[in-house]
């Protein structure tokens, strides 16, 4: 890069620490060795821990205290039954049969299909309603997130082995980020071992000394490890990796149907592998925002009539804007969700 365009993009790189943002191949000051070995990379994972820490406590008292001590525990909430059984009846027979304009991303053998929880979607699948103004969910969604906003929800199915490729690269245990983040699932149909199941590692949420010295040294070195989707900041770790930190092999959530896992991507996570063709269809939300803000709400983004276009309105800049910031999510026209 040119001299003067470094000097033009330094302003611009140098505010990005105080957000989210976290390649080590896009900011030449998040990926520098140099500035790491000072432990940039390390304070920024100890501050937004720290403020993470400090919105949850506001947030801590809506949560069930039972749910509270799991996630401390775990990293993660399971709620088996969550719905009502006539809900749970309604939602998955309602979704069975409805098709809607899906989004499709293609990761190795595995295709991701999104459908956007929108008013359009809402009114066609009445029965959603009973998960989006469940409160136990809207809490637990918010104090593991951090943050007092909505989260982007979707319908999502996991159609895996579908082509013969290179192995789905979720497959390979991972953290999300470098701050606290919440993803769910509520599996609507059951999900066997050959299912390709969400895995988590318990506990692996929490920044011990032995992670925040892992942090570090991979900051170092991720750049030329070889490993892409790490040196954009979603840091990968084997199996040996997790027993340096003393941390178990990961919990594999086989689980029936109307199980709801909530849980924080800073946790290690993947989805399972699988030997067959399977279909996995959720309910399927995130949450992420700028860890370094210092308060949970003000979100404009979650003020009514504007947070259910969310999915859509994201959806839309980046077909717009594609050539810049792209669209891994192809359009695919009108599928139902268990569509081959």
């Amino acid at each position: 890069m040119v001299p003067i365009l470094r000097m033009l993009l330094g302003p611009w790189w140098a505010a990005q620490l105080l957000t989210g943002a976290k390649s080590f191949l896009d900011n030449p000051l998040i990926g520098s060795p140099r500035l790491n070995r000072r432990g940039l990379h390390s304070c920024r994972v100890r501050l937004a821990r720290a403020m993470a820490e400090r919105r949850r406590a506001g947030l801590a008292a809506a949560v069930d205290p039972i749910d509270l001590s799991a996630f401390k525990r775990d990293g993660f909430v399971m709620k088996r039954d969550f719905l009502p059984p006539e809900a749970f009846a309604a939602l998955r027979d309602q979704l069975r049969a409805w098709a809607g304009p899906a989004r499709e991303m293609v990761q190795g053998d595995t295709v991701t299909r999104r459908y956007a929880v929108d008013p359009a979607m809402v009114r066609e699948v009445p029965a959603i309603r009973a998960f989006l103004r469940d409160s136990r969910w809207r809490s637990l969604a918010r104090y593991i997130a951090s943050f007092d906003i909505e989260p982007l929800l979707y319908v999502q199915s996991i159609l895996s082995r579908r082509h013969d490729a290179a192995p789905d690269p979720q497959t390979h245990v991972h953290a999300d980020t470098f701050h606290p983040s919440m993803k769910a699932w509520l599996f609507l149909e059951d999900v066997d071992a050959e299912d390709g199941p969400l895995t988590y590692v318990a506990g692996s949420h929490r920044l011990t000394p032995e992670r925040l010295a892992w942090e570090h040294r991979r900051s170092l070195t991720v750049r030329e490890e070889g490993d892409y989707l790490s040196a954009r900041g979603s840091f990968r770790i084997e199996a040996k990796g997790l027993a340096e930190l003393g941390l178990p092999e990961p919990t594999t959530f086989a689980v029936p149907a109307n199980t709801l896992v909530v849980a924080d991507t800073f946790g290690f996570h993947a989805r399972a592998g699988t030997s067959r063709p399977s279909t996995r269809v959720e309910l399927f939300a995130y949450s992420r925002r700028n860890p370094f803000l210092p308060v949970s709400g003000l979100d404009i983004w979650s003020l009514p009539g504007i947070a259910p276009r969310r999915v859509p309105l994201l959806w839309l800049t980046h077909d717009i804007y594609r050539r810049w910031i792209g669209q891994p999510w192809a359009k695919v026209g009108r599928k139902r969700p268990a569509d081959d």
